[in-house]
């Protein structure tokens, strides 16, 4: 574990001043996924012999110092394409799929140099917040077993906070990076609407769906985003604005003199628990010492967040999943005789509860008669949340926010209850609609449950590099959750 439990900017420095080799490196993660995955089940699919053959090749040629991620061992969650590697979006119907391209993101990871280990486990097609609605089973929280990771990027979570991998790649749609990465202790960054390439990441909702990396320090997730930020002409949502040098901002971070952090009372209401409450609160006396401001804000449309979210990501689902109907790719149900037998057995039992649920809603609120009640007013809304947010960014730099209400909740707790579960992404889903960035920063370990807890701070559209240098900062003064011991 010597080596596993280093983050990625070290671990990149060592390797490239050979103190330990590619192959020591990706051993050493191997074995830590060998020792862990019975428990967690973080991952869906390794690639051991492939991994190794590649640090043997990085090793004979020795350090690539113009590769900033030479040598780095990192996982990507399953709903990425992968040239030669199973995806599966944690789908049966997608149980034998594998790509014959790569997705722009995976692109540029390996042309930076990383190792990829493999791919990691998910709610089905992103819908979720706990890693349970998964065909591969859940996932459990490496802090404690009998709890969640966080959805739908819980695996990606879990493998980064359990020393599996220095990295991932996480998509959040309605907060899947922020809200596993603050139930497992790490930094999740979700990009501006457009600053990340979406081509190869199969769609959920694709006006909310964004990639962003999962790491354990700040710095590593400005790497991260540097290495896959930037236009893409295969993605017309791609934006063309010019990537910052995100780590260079950093060095010069020293404190927070000047800066003006929002306050939303609408998220600091009841509801929130005490230990959340108090973790957040100590992170935000922290940011005062350190010379930042508190500004109070208001975001008065964020309680017809949750109601907007799930009428438009779920009728963007129902578009989207069209497309797995047995014929093109994917499971097909053999037994059927006659072609709409074999579309509805096919879907029927390709696709998982919560997936079918969505469809189903999403069909409703698009279907003609309710299109004008349920869409075009929740499209309204929308614009009406962004309005908020922006309005709120002309009086301070920042907003901050607690990522949930609660820490890592327990496995089972709210399977059953799905409007329950939905109410999990209440802080969340607000930034998705309204394409801005924000990022995740672990401010403590709660005092009743001892699990990580999350605090999120939402920035302008294309303001990751002043995100960075703040979190950076506080990072530096916060104590950290350290790392888990539940395996």
């Amino acid at each position: 574990m010597e080596l596993a439990i280093k983050n990625l900017t070290q671990i990149r420095d060592i390797l490239l001043r050979r103190e330990a080799s590619v192959k020591e490196v990706v051993t050493e993660c191997l074995q830590v996924i060998e020792k862990t995955e019975p428990q967690l089940n973080a991952l869906i699919t390794t690639c051991a012999e492939q991994a190794l053959e590649q640090a043997k090749q990085m090793d004979n040629q020795g350090p690539d110092p113009d590769k900033p991620l030479w040598g780095v061992p990192i996982v990507i969650k399953d709903v990425i394409a992968t040239k030669g590697l199973r995806t599966t979006c944690a789908s049966k119907i997608l149980e034998n799929f594998t790509p014959c391209y790569d997705a722009t993101l995976v692109e540029k990871l390996k042309q930076a140099g990383s190792i990829i280990l493999g791919k990691t486990n998910m709610d089905e097609f992103a819908m979720g917040s706990s890693t349970e609605n998964s065909a591969f089973g859940p996932t459990k929280n490496p802090w404690d077993l009998t709890r969640v990771p966080g959805g739908s990027s819980g695996g990606s979570a879990a493998s980064v906070a359990a020393a599996q991998a220095f990295a991932s790649i996480g998509t959040d749609t309605g907060g899947s990076i922020r809200q596993p990465s603050g139930f497992c202790g790490i930094v999740g960054l979700k990009p501006t609407y457009g600053r990340v390439s979406r081509f190869g990441l199969i769609a959920y909702g694709s006006s909310l769906d964004q990639a962003g990396p999962m790491t354990r320090s700040v710095q590593d997730a400005a790497l991260m985003l540097q290495v896959i930020a930037g236009h893409d002409p295969k993605d017309s949502t791609s934006s063309q604005k010019d990537v910052p040098d995100y780590v260079q901002s950093l060095q010069k971070a020293n404190d927070l003199k000047g800066i003006r952090l929002g306050y939303p009372s609408e998220y600091w209401r009841e509801g929130l628990s005490p230990e959340v409450k108090d973790c957040c609160e100590q992170a935000l006396n922290k940011a005062k010492e350190l010379g930042a401001e508190i500004v109070p804000i208001n975001l008065k449309h964020t309680p017809y967040a949750i109601a907007t979210y799930y009428i438009i990501a779920m009728a963007e689902a129902s578009s989207n999943l069209a497309r797995y109907d047995g014929v093109r790719f994917g499971y097909r149900d053999k037994d059927a005789t006659e072609l709409i037998e074999m579309y509805l057995r096919s879907r029927s039992k390709g696709f998982g509860e919560e997936v079918k649920r969505r469809i189903m809603l999403g069909t409703y609120v698009l279907s003609a008669g309710y299109y004008d009640a349920y869409y075009k007013k929740a499209a309204q809304v929308r614009r009406l949340i962004r309005q908020d947010y922006l309005d709120a960014l002309k009086n301070c730099d920042l907003i901050c926010a607690p990522v949930a209400p609660t820490t890592a909740f327990r496995l089972g707790e709210n399977i059953d209850d799905p409007l329950q579960m939905y109410l999990t992404d209440i802080f969340t889903i607000s930034l998705n609609l309204s394409g801005l960035p924000g990022l995740t920063l672990p401010v403590g370990l709660g005092q009743e449950t001892n699990m990580p807890v999350g605090m999120q701070f939402f920035g302008p559209a294309f303001g990751e590099e002043i995100i960075f240098r703040v979190c950076h900062v506080l990072e530096q003064a916060l104590p950290g959750p350290g790392y888990p011991l539940g395996i």
